[in-house]
């Protein structure tokens, strides 16, 4: 499975393949133009009230992790991006300052694992 993670201030690059955001939110300062997104999928973002609650607290990881694998359980969303991967190259697109605790990390593992 050739999926990989990128944060949306980093340039996007060729070798990105498809550049899916999967962030619930367009992440701030990044222009849409120069973004190089080619697919927005909110509905594979943590809900509005666990994005809230989690906060990026690193002391919630644990938990966020289990309740964000709940909300995942049978997204159609999921399906969309593993058909895209068994066809090339694809990059999660996310917004979160923290790269040890996002729900990118998350979403990555499910993808590839189905767990």
């Amino acid at each position: 499975m050739s999926l990989s993670l990128k944060r949306a201030y980093e340039p996007a690059d060729k070798s990105d393949g498809v550049r899916v955001l999967v962030d619930r939110l367009w992440p701030r300062g990044v222009k849409k133009a120069e973004a190089s997104i080619d697919l927005w999928r909110k509905e594979l973002a943590p809900s509005t009230e666990l994005r809230k609650w989690f906060g990026h607290d690193p002391e919630k990881w644990s938990e966020f992790q289990q309740r964000y694998r709940a909300e995942l359980k049978d997204n159609p969303g999921l399906a969309e991006i593993r058909a895209l991967v068994r066809e090339g190259k694809v990059t999660l697109i996310y917004g979160a300052k923290d790269e040890e605790h996002n729900q990118a990390l998350v979403l990555k593992e499910v993808l590839e694992h189905g767990t």
